[in-house]
């Protein structure tokens, strides 16, 4: 392998990644996840409780419990992150020059992949050094930067390999570079955390062949943890402590020889995806991947929508009023009917959503927002980055209102989609007088329009938006009574104050989305 090549390679892929705009957003945010996982703002909760008592946030304690409340979500939005190189190859043309060039396939990927683990790798220092300085602030004891940088390396090295080795495998099938593959991924790493939960609930506390698989570190940490608080009754994230009972301390002792023999082999494991992208790489070419959007590959939710297409008809009376509506008003409900209709699958679930908010009694309609939540914030993903997606920016851009008016018309249609959605629910909430629950699931779904669309102008793709949300939901889904994590409200946790926060948050990210689009518009 030449040195020199490979050198320059990964740096200028490295180089590109760090540029992009939503590098300076995933920068920002794990800064301020750091502090949400670690010191939310609720009475009475830690990150590491043992036997109810509350264990100090020593170097030890934080250092571990961190790596490992990481690595879950690493594993999900450094995929995201990362995911869509070869499709900006396409769009810009710089595919075939990569075809033409000498370069070979498997030194291509190799660097690829390794510029995508130095990109993770940046931003998990980012998340270390908010750690370190939540605890010189608010933690106890000296900070022992030697034991951070030892946890961090046996629990996510091999979260950062399995993720960009994903993402490269992902942009080297044809059939996986949509969306489809997005909801592939997603399923794979829901399964993967069930696995190793179900795992650690039936004992998992010992070294066993699963912990192969725990390409997050979750498992590994827990194991872990109950050899340094030599007990395996203790909670791990989030959770509320006894303040009568006296703090524990936890010490600092060294991993296992089985411990460290599986992270090992979990790492040449998670080569695996990589390997197989080297065999299946498109390379380019014309006859495996399409130039345009227009020309999709039949992937599995390609198949999906053309069965359901009859439903497409289902969004002909929307047109039709968003033809007799004047100005603002048509075009937002042609934008809302044009998504349903180029997505006959989003029709079907709109339905089935529709029709379970009503047969469902008020206290299971948290359960059935989940799932809704989920597929909503896919759907709207693309919403504000579609026409650059399709090479139609600066056509769309000459429509009346100009660009800034593409943009309140986007923003508006995402937040009409989701109270097509999730609207009944809250109808059905008001009803039965619960309405900080209501008035959640209404803010939560104009924040996240909102956020949608300034990470969709800002980055040009979906995935950006898409990590940083199911990333938001599975924190919400494992912090039940954190409020401000329940943005919708599923939780029941919202309170007033959360309610605010995210209709603050609604405002400045659309008055910043707007204000950048005005500013390239000029």
């Amino acid at each position: 392998m030449n040195r020199q090549m490979f050198a320059m390679l990964a740096l200028t892929e490295l180089r590109l990644r760090a540029r992009r705009t939503s590098s300076l957003v995933a920068l920002a945010a794990m800064l301020g996840l750091a502090w949400l996982v670690i010191a939310a703002p609720v009475d009475d909760t830690t990150l590491l409780v043992l036997k109810d008592a509350r264990v100090l946030n020593t170097s030890a304690a934080l250092a571990l419990s961190s790596a490992a409340e990481l690595g879950s979500l690493l594993v999900l939005f450094g995929f995201f992150l990362l995911r869509g190189r070869a499709g900006d190859d396409i769009r810009s043309g710089l595919g075939g020059v990569i075809a033409a060039s000498p370069v070979s396939n498997t030194l291509f990927l190799l660097t690829r992949s390794v510029a995508g683990m130095a990109y993770l790798s940046g931003l998990v220092l980012a998340f270390m050094a908010s750690t370190l300085l939540f605890q010189v602030t608010q933690g106890v004891g000296p900070v022992e930067l030697g034991v951070y940088l030892q946890s961090y390396a046996l629990v996510l090295l091999p979260t950062l390999v399995f993720t960009a080795s994903c993402a490269t495998l992902f942009d080297s099938v044809s059939v996986l570079m949509g969306k489809a593959g997005d909801l592939i991924y997603f399923f794979i790493w829901a399964g993967l955390l069930g696995l190793l939960a179900s795992v650690d609930k039936s004992g998992g506390q010992a070294v066993s062949y699963w912990t192969l698989l725990d390409f997050s570190g979750a498992l590994t940490s827990v194991i872990q943890l109950s050899v340094q608080l030599g007990s395996t009754d203790f909670n791990l994230g989030l959770s509320s402590f006894d303040p009568k009972l006296a703090p524990v301390t936890m010490q600092q002792l060294p991993w296992s020889t089985s411990l460290l023999l599986m992270r090992s082999l979990t790492l040449a494991l998670a080569l695996t995806p990589l390997l197989l992208a080297t065999l299946c790489f498109h390379r380019y070419s014309p006859d495996r991947v399409k130039v345009s959007a227009a020309a999709a590959r039949r992937s599995p939710l390609a198949v999906i929508n053309t069965l359901l297409r009859p439903l497409s008809r289902l969004a002909q009376p929307l047109f039709r009023l968003a033809a007799w509506l004047p100005g603002m008003a048509g075009q937002v409900l042609a934008d809302t009917a044009l998504t349903l209709a180029s997505s006959p699958l989003s029709m079907a679930l709109l339905l089935l959503s529709l029709a379970a908010a009503i047969a469902l009694p008020p206290q299971l309609l948290g359960g059935l927002l989940i799932p809704v939540s989920v597929f909503w914030g896919v759907l709207i993903s693309d919403l504000s980055s579609r026409d650059f997606q399709a090479n139609t920016e600066f056509l769309s851009g000459t429509m009346p209102g100009g660009a800034a008016r593409r943009h309140l018309r986007q923003l508006a249609a995402a937040c009409l989609l989701g109270l097509l959605f999730m609207g009944l629910i809250a109808l059905r909430w008001a009803a039965a007088g619960e309405w900080l629950r209501c008035l959640a699931l209404i803010s939560g779904v104009l924040s996240m329009s909102a956020l949608a669309s300034l990470l969709g102008v800002l980055t040009g793709n979906p995935r950006c938006f898409l990590g940083f949300y199911l990333g938001g939901l599975y924190i919400a889904l494992n912090a039940r009574d954190l409020a401000p994590a329940d943005a919708f409200g599923f939780n029941g946790s919202a309170n007033a104050f959360s309610i605010g926060g995210y209709l603050v948050v609604a405002a400045v990210t659309g008055l910043t989305a707007y204000a950048w689009q005005v500013r390239r518009a000029r």
